[in-house]
């Protein structure tokens, strides 16, 4: 998608229904930050889609005209018009067969744009394991195709397939080199389940994914498998034309790691960095780097803890500043000129904090280059709105309007 200038002007928050709290649905809201509205930093819309279905990821199209929102449990899209009027998103169209037409994968949940489609990227299938699939369509809802992970059985002409365990995770594309990288996460069976019992299950620990996938994304085919043990989750690519690289972090390892191209043009994955102290489990979540490459947030879900690294150095993380968001925070999402940061705090529904430790919010920050400032907050539940987890941005200048 091309770099986008300005200022934001709407935050679009898609959010896990509750029980006992609002309407009990899954929703997208809309949250007013345009400065000096009168409605500043207050809820100003909010579209439910009916039922609970583990509201998780979502993206924008390449156009920037559509917000796609998925349910892991339900393995449901939703595809939202925010351009018509970005202040006020419209459903316009429902896809309840993604399983059938993918032929099997379970739990959409990374939506990457490409050119005129759409980039979903699953995490089970139907018998609740974690091997799965990529499944692209068209912008406006067309099914295209499958492109399965690859395991050790089914290598696809993967090197070190070996070590291929077919989980899936987070998606994202480098189109100058031709490479798109996929991440690992678990299976059906596991996410959906309460996370004190995945934790005390040894079987359960067992089906997690520790592995990377390099494509040709062209091709759409599987390059390379790199060991990265721990559950890598979010990647994001660097933006510089000449930077060749990416970040992950591992949430069970609390690790940092790099997969970047030498100067030979091979691809390597090694470790660069540690999130707190990992004896603790401070469990990594999301990750947002700064348009520059010069930094890097990284948030822990347990310790409710943001931690900012300068990365002007990819091999050498140096953490510059950390700040307690929450009792538990999951979300991170830097503003399109870097001077501003929202958090959210939902991871899922099952594994979300209970008691007075299941905060739920979006908490803004201004950036200042070496701390964050408090900018406003919304409790979630005070609102009667639920879990709030993806976070995109809108603004009317991006169409005209």
């Amino acid at each position: 998608m091309a770099k986008i200038t300005g200022e934001e002007e709407f935050v679009y928050v898609w959010t896990l229904g509750m029980d006992g709290v609002g309407d009990g649905s899954d929703k997208v809201v809309t949250v007013d930050v345009r400065s000096g509205s009168p409605t500043f930093g207050q809820v100003i819309d909010v579209d439910s889609v009916g039922g609970q279905h583990e509201a998780h990821h979502g993206g924008l199209t390449d156009d920037r005209r559509h917000f796609w929102v998925q349910g892991l449990d339900t393995s449901m899209i939703w595809i939202f018009d925010i351009a018509t009027d970005p202040a006020n998103p419209k459903l316009v169209r429902t896809i309840d067969d993604f399983v059938e037409k993918s032929g099997g994968v379970v739990g959409p949940h990374g939506a990457y744009a490409l050119p005129g489609r759409m980039m979903i990227s699953g995490l089970s299938n139907t018998d609740g394991t974690g091997r799965t699939g990529l499944v692209e369509y068209t912008n406006d809802g067309e099914y295209i195709a499958t492109h399965w992970m690859p395991t050790a059985e089914e290598p696809r002409g993967a090197e070190n397939a070996a070590k291929a365990d077919g989980y899936g995770y987070d998606a994202r594309v480098l189109p100058r080199r031709n490479v798109m990288l996929t991440s690992s996460f678990t299976g059906l069976d596991n996410y959906m389940r309460p996370l004190g019992e995945v934790v005390n299950d040894p079987e359960a620990m067992k089906a997690f994914g520790g592995t990377m996938v390099l494509w040709d994304f062209h091709a759409r085919t599987p390059r390379k498998v790199f060991e990265v043990p721990g559950v890598p989750l979010e990647i994001r690519w660097a933006w510089g034309e000449n930077n060749n690289y990416a970040f992950t972090t591992t949430a069970l390892t609390s690790e940092i790691w790099l997969i970047h191209e030498d100067e030979n043009q091979e691809w390597h994955a090694r470790k660069v960095g540690e999130v707190g102290d990992p004896s603790k489990m401070p469990l990594p979540v999301d990750i947002s780097l700064s348009a520059d490459d010069s930094t890097l947030f990284v948030d822990s879900f347990m310790d409710g803890m943001t931690r900012i690294y300068d990365v002007t150095d990819p091999f050498a993380p140096k953490l510059i500043h950390e700040k307690k968001i929450g009792a538990q925070v999951n979300m991170v999402s830097q503003s399109w000129d870097g001077e501003r940061v929202y958090y959210t705090s939902s991871l899922l529904a099952n594994w979300d904090k209970t008691g007075a430790d299941n905060e739920q919010f979006l908490k803004a920050y201004d950036w200042t280059g070496k701390e964050l400032v408090p900018r406003f907050e919304i409790d979630f539940l005070a609102e009667g709105l639920g879990r709030p987890h993806l976070m995109r941005f809108g603004s009317r200048d991006l169409y005209g309007s």
